[in-house]
């Protein structure tokens, strides 16, 4: 089989230039094109020089639509708009698109399971091996341990991050939630100011941190009465989530259209 090739979408950020540097790295894939907003100042830059692995003789561009012409997927890691935009160009064109960006609102990810109609699409907000397996045990513990043991996650992350809880701690929510069969909507705790009264029985509590150049820590916490269970998972390195991107997209390629998870790309069902 030829080699596949991606387009890079938020090519210029801390991810991007990580996908890239990979991609060089890796037999079986290549750089189709690297993607920015119309107003990155990184636009017609070369996308190897600028993410520090050398000339790839692919220049950053704002054009998705050519660049899907001759490609085999996306790896996305841009903004809730752009990773929607892609999602239907990605139907339209029937290329896989990995979408690891975060902030997707409810309306967002409507448009894009309704994309994964005629797309291979796997979406995550977290790539990484790790995070994953993680979130495997979260809800075996909270499927095991009964109510009377509080639920909270706790995130850390680089001050530059714009969204919050991160994708990471909600998808951790999520699973919580899955092992109490419960909703996370309803039982989410984003936030605790003034005089808020006991904590309400049931509850996944949230808290966010911010500061330095932590590429991301999360704990989710059961504390129950006289003990306390934490599982905890602290990255590195940004280059895990690019793998788990890159094996994601190798996995999709030739794949069925439907919306897709890390769960599945691993295996972990």
């Amino acid at each position: 089989m030829s080699d596949m090739r991606l387009i890079v979408a938020g090519a210029a950020g801390r991810m991007g230039c990580a996908v890239i540097g990979l991609i060089a790295q890796t037999p079986g894939v290549s750089l189709a094109a690297a993607l920015e907003g119309p107003k990155s100042p990184a636009l017609g830059q070369d996308a190897g020089i600028y993410a520090g692995v050398g000339q790839l003789d692919v220049a950053i561009s704002s054009d998705p639509l050519t660049a899907a012409l001759d490609a085999d997927g996306i790896i996305d890691f841009s903004t809730p708009q752009a990773s929607v935009e892609l999602a239907a160009l990605a139907a339209q064109a029937r290329i896989v698109h990995v979408i690891g960006t975060t902030g997707l609102s409810a309306e967002d990810r409507e448009k894009i399971a309704a994309a994964a109609h005629h797309a291979a699409i796997v979406q995550s907000g977290n790539m990484s091996l790790g995070v994953n397996l993680l979130a495997s045990l979260v809800e075996k513990v909270a499927l095991a341990l009964g109510p009377e043991f509080d639920i909270e996650i706790v995130e850390m992350h680089h001050r530059k991050k714009v969204d919050a809880p991160s994708g990471t701690a909600l998808l951790l929510g999520e699973a919580a939630a899955r092992g109490r069969g419960v909703s996370l909507a309803e039982q989410s705790v984003r936030s605790r100011d003034g005089h808020t009264g006991a904590r309400p029985e049931g509850a996944i509590g949230f808290a966010t941190l911010r500061g330095g150049t932590v590429v991301g820590d999360h704990s989710v916490i059961f504390a129950g009465p006289g003990e306390r269970l934490e599982l905890t998972h602290k990255a590195e390195d940004r280059t895990i989530f690019a793998r788990g991107a890159l094996r994601a997209a190798l996995w999709a390629r030739g794949r069925k259209p439907a919306l897709y998870s890390m769960v599945d790309v691993l295996g972990l069902k």
